[in-house]
């Protein structure tokens, strides 16, 4: 694959002011320099593939034993055929899936191929090609574990940048089963060619670990006359596993992994007491078995609790706070990750906007690396629920041991090492006596 660097005059600004004056961030370490902007990426179909060469593959779960393979050819037709096995070079099983496209403007996507392939076996490293075999090359992917502990990987707001490849170099490296993100991924904002840029610089990790991820702002997409459908490029490229938990919508859904019920939420799309989304979370949290699942993990883009001057006030934090925030704490859920604000926060655990040791954690986790840069400015005085805050690009990892106890680490980019600046280990709310 090809890198191309776009430098605009915008970074370039930036990059001067942030040499020449400094920048430094409000929050938990007032002497950290904040990171200086870098430049955008396009990365581009490599002159190697051909027309009906399977690129941007991605996985992602469906079930308790299934994965959905997407992957994009261009022009030349390809059967939507994975071929799979349990070693190098050894394919015993295979199944068909379907192929669509989309326009968008005057776009036109290449051929959208998804596959469903299973039963699959937990914890295993399967060996898979994707298409005909005149386009046969080898990726592998593993599955996750089938009970605890697990580990998810959790970013939001990724873009295309130098930071956002940092993020994911050092996502690479933290062994995790699943990737959870909350939004915001392309940025294409309309260029859909960002899409396919987007699809190829997330492959090399996507197509090995499954991306579960939900829609942020930047997917919406929708203009005036023109285009008024919103979503397009984003429900046709990631399709998520949202039947299969009830959900009429692909903009929200849940999943069970491991001992872990995660519930992506939508916030873009109606989220009000009569709406198809809080009734269908309403019905998803009552079905939860603790027993089973003894975590609850909810993601959200727009983020309930926030203390940073970016984004405050909007609808879909406050709207949608006011509507479903009820329905999460009946549930006891343990954890509320966010993106949207380009910072790390984390709360402690609250409700009504008062501490409640019966209320999830909210973290805002949306500093992927983005092209918008960093939200630098907080809200002074710091509020008593905000715990950790900081304006810098970074992911986490949330790593489930058992029924009672996960570790949460939040990992900064610094000088491309990935350190970790936040760490605290939790309690699920299933173990604890008072909330029961």
């Amino acid at each position: 694959m090809a890198v191309k660097v776009q430098l605009s005059w915008f970074t370039l600004v930036a990059i001067f002011m942030v040499f020449s004056v400094g920048l430094f961030v409000g929050g938990a370490h007032s002497s950290y320099i904040r990171p200086p902007p870098r430049e955008d990426l396009f990365i581009s179909k490599s002159d190697d593939d051909d027309s009906s060469s399977p690129q941007q593959v991605h996985i992602s779960l469906v079930g308790q034993d299934k994965m959905r393979i997407s992957w994009i050819t261009n022009d030349t037709p390809s059967p939507a055929t994975v071929k799979y096995g349990t070693s190098p070079g050894v394919y015993s099983d295979s199944a068909n899936g379907t192929v669509s496209s989309y326009r968008y403007l005057l776009y036109k996507s290449g051929d959208i191929h998804d596959v469903v392939i299973g039963p699959l076996k937990p914890n295993t490293v399967y060996y898979y090609i994707c298409g005909g075999p005149d386009t046969a090359h080898e990726l592998s992917f593993k599955t996750p574990p089938v009970q605890l502990p697990i580990k998810f990987a959790v970013t939001g707001d990724l873009g295309q940048t130098g930071w956002t490849d940092s993020t994911l170099q050092h996502v690479a490296k933290s062994n995790y089963d699943v990737l959870l993100l909350p939004g915001d991924l392309s940025y294409a904002d309309v260029n859909q060619d960002l899409w396919d840029s987007f699809g190829r610089l997330v492959e090399p990790l996507a197509s090995q670990r499954p991306w579960m991820v939900t829609q942020g702002n930047h997917e919406v997409e929708k203009l005036p006359i023109v285009h008024r459908e919103p979503f397009t490029a984003y429900n046709a490229r990631w399709r998520m596993s949202f039947e299969e938990s009830g959900s009429g919508s692909n903009l929200y859904y849940s999943f069970d992994v491991a001992g872990v019920h995660v519930v992506m939420l939508g916030s873009y799309t109606d989220f009000d007491e009569n709406s198809d989304q809080y009734k269908w979370l309403e019905a998803d949290l009552k079905k939860v078995d603790r027993g089973r699942t003894p975590w609850i993990v909810v993601l959200i883009h727009a983020p309930w609790y926030n203390s940073n001057t970016a984004h405050q006030g909007e609808s879909e934090s406050v709207d949608m706070k006011a509507a479903m925030e009820g329905l999460l704490y009946q549930a006891r859920v343990d954890v509320v990750f966010a993106g949207h604000v380009h910072a790390y926060e984390r709360f402690t655990r609250v409700y009504n906007d008062k501490a409640d040791n019966c209320g999830p954690v909210h973290i805002t986790i949306g500093d992927g690396g983005n092209r918008e840069g960093l939200a630098s400015k907080y809200i002074d005085p710091k509020p008593e629920i905000s715990l950790f805050r900081e304006a810098s690009f970074g992911h986490g990892e949330l790593e489930v041991v058992n029924a009672t106890h996960a570790q949460w680490t939040w990992h900064r980019n610094d000088d491309d090492n990935a350190v970790e600046s936040d760490s605290i280990w939790l309690t699920s709310l299933s173990s604890t006596p008072a909330c029961l």
